[in-house]
């Protein structure tokens, strides 16, 4: 449903242009949240000036993954949901692993990769509003389109969250009422500005962590050799530090050692795979870097507290 009709009366050509106008501005808003089997869930979509909006009803009561990145804005509202696992990250790295994920928001700003893999307890229901960075129903003032915001998930902001909901009630709705719609947007442009200012969507960094390009690189190798042992020596030389201090400077990036990262992102691997029933546990833990079944069961365990066997049970 696309809800940016301009009605043009015969031969006028201001109405013409204003009609055009609108259109294009709309026309590249198409961004989408992508999931993973395509038909987790029924979508309801409507689009105006500077914003595209859906409601989603998470229907696929196995695991699903959904990923997101684009030269807009998302700002994701979360109705109701629990998770009974889950793990979101930006970049490639694990930001939340939150199982009650109800009545939250998310923000992901242009250009950011988010990632998600979830095993739903309770169906999610939600809305995505895609955002033009260049927003120019904001008041000029706001300055919007040179703000760079910064990543969060699974925040509460009562005044973002009455403006995005009364947004997404018009797609529900199937509302047309494009002033309404746009005077919407508008005020939404504020409350994220403001919510920023007050220090939401700016985390903070840990001093003494690597530095963008070295967490990148670390982060990159480790998830595409999850197969490997990887020592610490070789992944201190990716960026140009001695052991100890890469160590160091990892733990407070990542709030945990290289060696647990690098088992939560096998065993995150292991969940995808224990998906297909028709693999063993064997190939799995051989797949994910274990040269023997019962090693993999011991760190599965570790970190899902039920073994790989109870978990593939689970999905069927």
């Amino acid at each position: 449903m696309l809800i940016n009709k301009v009605p043009v009366p015969a031969h006028s050509d201001a109405a013409t242009r204003l009609a055009r106008d609108v259109l294009e501005e709309t026309s590249d808003l198409r961004p989408r949240v992508e999931l993973d089997p395509p038909d987790a869930a029924t979508r309801s979509e409507a689009r105006w000036r500077g914003v595209a909006a859906e409601v989603m009803e998470i229907t696929a009561t196995g695991p699903f993954k959904c990923g997101f990145s684009a030269s807009s804005h998302l700002l994701a509202v979360v109705e109701r949901g629990a998770l009974a696992h889950g793990e979101s990250r930006i970049d490639g790295v694990v930001v939340s692993t939150r199982r009650d994920i109800g009545r939250t928001l998310s923000f992901i700003p242009k250009g950011y990769a988010f990632q998600g893999t979830f095993m739903p307890r309770i169906l999610p229901r939600c809305g995505n509003l895609y955002i033009d960075p260049a927003l120019s129903l904001a008041d000029p003032q706001l300055q919007f389109a040179e703000i760079e915001f910064e990543p969060q998930f699974f925040f509460d902001e009562p005044a973002l969250w009455t403006t995005a909901r009364k947004i997404l009630r018009l797609v529900g709705k199937g509302d047309d009422n494009r002033l309404y719609a746009e005077t919407l947007t508008a005020a939404l442009a504020i409350e994220l500005v403001r919510f920023r200012g007050r220090g939401g969507l700016k985390p903070a960094t840990a001093r003494g962590g690597l530095a963008e390009w070295q967490r990148r690189a670390v982060v990159e190798f480790i998830n595409d050799n999850l197969e490997r042992n990887i020592s610490l020596t070789e992944l201190a030389s990716l960026v140009r530090l001695s052991p100890t201090h890469f160590c160091k400077a990892f733990t407070r990036s990542m709030s945990m050692p290289p060696h647990q990262y690098q088992l939560r992102q096998r065993v995150d691997r292991a969940k995808l795979l224990l998906a297909d029933t028709d693999r063993s546990i064997t190939d799995v833990a051989l797949a994910t870097g274990y040269s023997a079944s019962s090693n993999f069961a011991t760190a599965f365990r570790k970190v899902t507290g039920v073994t790989p066997r109870a978990f593939q049970r689970s999905l069927v």
